[in-house]
């Protein structure tokens, strides 16, 4: 049995729901994730370039092993349209073992 820690969510925030959705279907079908979740109509408030700046982006989840994290964040930066695109991975320290073993194997 694989261990919790082995996997990890990647939190990536795109302009539109249609990049989030081309981007997770090059990348899951790339088996560098083995799915994604795309949440649209997240509110951003940040700093750019010394100015406030807010915008509506799409948040995407994506779940990988920890030895394709770098793979996939590398893959996700090549298509991505911003200049410094959010990639964030969050370790999975606990999940359902029969959906970790899913996870594995859709890799």
């Amino acid at each position: 049995m694989n261990e919790p820690w082995e996997y990890n969510t990647i939190y990536v925030t795109f302009a539109s729901e249609e990049e989030a959705k081309q981007i997770a279907k090059k990348v899951v079908m790339e088996r560098l994730a083995a799915c994604a979740n795309i949440i649209k109509g997240m509110e951003s408030v940040y700093v750019w370039k010394g100015e406030i700046e807010e915008s509506s982006e799409t948040v995407c989840l994506l779940k990988t092993t920890k030895d394709k994290s770098d793979i996939l964040m590398q893959r996700i930066k090549e298509l991505h349209s911003y200049d410094t695109p959010c990639i964030v991975v969050w370790p999975i320290v606990s999940g359902n073992p029969d959906y970790l073993d899913w996870l594995r194997n859709s890799l």
